[in-house]
């Protein structure tokens, strides 16, 4: 009994990933052209959402453009279809487009054949869901919660109840409450395995408080560095030499629109200073009440 020879599969060809350059500059990692909003062409829903507001009207005023021109084509191509304007006229057939798509109707020019009447109602089908597409666009773009947090400058390492601690401040800019804040910090640097393999690794700091009921003011984030602390032992040559990055990453809700909102921050091995300390914000009034000066609240002071 013979068996029928079945052919080999070919597996199919996948779509690689372009090439990605990384650029790496004081510990931090670049990815050339990821800021470029161009290059998200592929993904026409997301490219809306991040390109600028400038770019964003620019794309939607051309595709307004094109489309009335290419129906005002239509038009054309349909001969004297269009009462009370001139035949053979582009500007009449595109501003009729325009009257059209908008659902305006002034009513002085109509359309008087079925072939014009057929384009009418297929413009209108798309004015109806073009506008929709564009006010969802628009009230998107709008109603993104965002976090107006700033961050220190800079960081310090500096003795906090007898044990050296890494420091930085944060405030919220905002005059309203971020509820339930809370607060992750990541140290990245590079590693060699115990096989002699290169590696990028993340170490979670622990911190001394990562959560605030109400975040409105300032924040001063504090990790003591113990035996256990991925600081123990590091100097400031060797952050360097390990490309050493902190990541912040803060998140919370902000019970003015009732959404999450979150923000990060990165410090290089040069924005960690040593033996300095912050500058004090927190000031008393001669009533005995107190009040916060934000003009000091990036500088920092050698310890004596």
């Amino acid at each position: 009994m013979k068996f029928p020879i079945k052919k080999p599969v070919k597996p199919k060809k996948q779509r690689l990933l372009p090439r990605i350059h990384i650029k790496i500059h004081n510990g931090q990692f670049e990815i050339l052209g990821m800021g470029t909003w161009y290059s998200y062409w592929r993904d026409p829903y997301h490219l809306l959402l991040t390109i600028p507001w400038s770019g964003f009207l620019i794309l939607i005023c051309i595709f307004y453009v094109l489309i009335n021109a290419l129906f005002a084509l239509a038009y054309l191509a349909g001969g004297d279809c269009i009462a009370n304007a001139q035949p053979g006229s582009f500007l009449d057939a595109f501003f009729f487009s325009v009257q059209t798509l908008a659902s305006i109707g002034y009513g002085a020019m109509y359309p008087k054949t079925t072939y014009a009447n057929i384009i009418v109602t297929i413009e209108a089908m798309i004015g109806l869901v073009g506008i929709a597409v564009m006010t969802g666009l628009a009230f998107t773009r709008f109603s993104r919660p965002t976090a107006r947090v700033i961050f220190s400058n800079v960081a310090v390492i500096t003795p906090h109840e007898n044990m050296p601690t890494f420091m930085f401040r944060t405030a919220n800019q905002r005059r309203n409450f971020i509820l339930e804040a809370h607060m992750r910090v990541y140290l990245m640097r590079d590693e060699i395995t115990a096989e002699g393999e290169f590696i990028r690794r993340f170490h979670d700091l622990k911190l001394v408080r990562n959560q605030t009921p109400n975040f409105t003011l300032s924040w001063v984030v504090m990790h003591q560095i113990d035996k256990f602390s991925p600081l123990y032992g590091m100097t400031a040559e060797l952050l360097s030499q390990t490309n050493t990055t902190i990541i912040i990453s803060l998140s919370g809700i902000d019970e003015t629109v009732s959404q999450v909102v979150h923000t990060r921050h990165t410090y290089a091995a040069d924005d960690i200073i040593w033996n300095s300390r912050f500058v004090n914000i927190f000031h008393h009034t001669n009533d005995g009440h107190r009040y916060i000066d934000y003009k000091h609240f990036h500088d920092v002071l050698p310890l004596e």
